[in-house]
């Protein structure tokens, strides 16, 4: 007999951010003909740049002929791409890696779930709240996250990002065996810095924690004073793993590809007290359960490494940054509390007392026909706020806060 494994039915029948298209899809239903301004839930409006194109139009071309065409017997991912990330994301931070040590993948989505095959069910977990739900969810379905009540997990321990600690929740006073933790954050836009940072690091050190850190928005980061790798903190490499993706940076959202850092240094004990190196155990579990990631894509993720493609997104990540900037002071001379848009492309925007996030999320659809975030999407930590994105165009951006402005008023 098959028989079911029983915590997805712990999951909510579908996912809050289903909720939110669902009530979005309803409007377009009742009034077709009113245009939404989509501030929302969606990747970047921008499209990829032209070095990115060339580089897959090369590989495709390379493909297509049989002297060139190419045969991925590495599930780790091509050479190539992992030496450039290695030269141009950690090597002038004074972090050194090897190649083997970076994992090319589909996405820190799929890395997060994936993680977890290779550690045990009874871990205990603690994540920045709020956070994008895909932390928990996977937890949930490894049997990770207790039992649902009063809108927390009963074996999760939420690290509460609120405005008293500027979003930056800081360790417990007790031990915690996997800590989710996401710099610059999304949804909040606060980032940890160095400072910050190594208390987590010397925090893990001692309670022999592992570190999952989430640097999917690290280029948008404007502060020296800020981390763009956990590893620049000494002894993180002992403790930590490190994800990133190019959908953030570079709009690769359908081509989806990301790297994973597990480095040497890093080990997992067992329940018997043996060191096994994770780095190793990782290469075993991709060799078995991934295929790797297409050529034609990490072609197109090497090229935004070029000098073409690095000026091109450049340009790209000032455009969406200054659109969060004059979002942010236009909100602010309303009267209104904004958060985030100086580390990530988003505001985390307060909204009056005594309403819930979707409440004021349904009041901006109907009213100013703009579409938001609700805050309570990312944790119960969220409420209380909406959150705004600036990767769309200067003009639906300006239009959308003129229509708030309206509706505000």
């Amino acid at each position: 007999m098959a028989l079911l494994n029983e915590y997805f039915l712990d999951l909510p029948t579908e996912n809050l951010f289903s909720d939110v298209v669902k009530k979005i899809n309803a409007f377009k239903i009742m009034r077709p003909n009113i245009r939404l301004t989509d501030m929302g839930i969606h990747d970047t409006d921008t499209s990829l740049p032209p070095s990115v194109v060339e580089a897959m139009h090369r590989a495709v071309a390379d493909m297509s002929n049989h002297s060139t065409f190419s045969r991925n017997e590495s599930e780790q991912g091509y050479e190539f791409l992992r030496d450039v990330i290695i030269k141009n994301d950690f090597n002038p931070r004074g972090i050194h890696l090897i190649p083997n040590e970076i994992f090319i993948s589909n996405g820190v989505k799929s890395e997060i779930g994936n993680i977890g095959d290779v550690l045990r069910g009874d871990n205990t977990i603690g994540v920045m709240d709020p956070i994008y739900p895909i932390y928990i969810e996977n937890n949930v379905i490894s049997g990770r996250a207790g039992i649902f009540e009063g809108g927390r997990w009963s074996n999760v321990c939420y690290m509460s990002c609120n405005e008293a600690n500027g979003f930056t929740p800081m360790p417990p006073e007790y031990p915690i065996d996997i800590v989710y933790l996401c710099s610059p954050n999304n949804p909040c836009g606060a980032a940890y810095s160095k400072g910050q940072l190594k208390k987590w690091v010397d925090y893990a050190l001692k309670n022999n924690t592992l570190i999952l850190f989430d640097a999917s928005y690290e280029a948008y980061i404007q502060s020296p004073d800020i981390p763009h790798s956990i590893y620049e903190i000494r002894g993180a490499k002992k403790v930590a793993i490190e994800l990133r993706c190019f959908s953030r940076t570079a709009g690769f959202s359908d081509l989806r590809c990301g790297y994973t850092v597990i480095p040497k240094e890093l080990t997992i004990q067992t329940l018997d007290g043996r060191r096994v190196q994770m780095n190793a155990l990782w290469s075993r579990r991709q060799n078995i359960r991934f295929g790797g990631v297409s050529y034609v894509t990490q072609c197109a993720a090497a090229a935004t490494y070029s000098e073409a493609g690095k000026e091109q997104l450049r340009q790209a990540r000032e455009y969406h940054m200054e659109n969060a900037r004059l979002m942010r002071r236009d909100l602010a001379n309303l009267g209104v509390k904004v958060y985030g848009g100086e580390h990530v492309p988003y505001l985390w925007m307060k909204i009056p007392p005594n309403t819930s996030s979707w409440e004021f999320f349904e009041m901006l659809l109907y009213c100013a026909n703009v579409i938001c975030t609700p805050g309570s999407v990312f944790g119960p930590g969220g409420e209380g706020f909406v959150r705004l994105k600036a990767l769309a165009n200067r003009e639906n951006c300006e239009n959308a806060i003129t229509r708030l402005k309206d509706c505000l008023k």
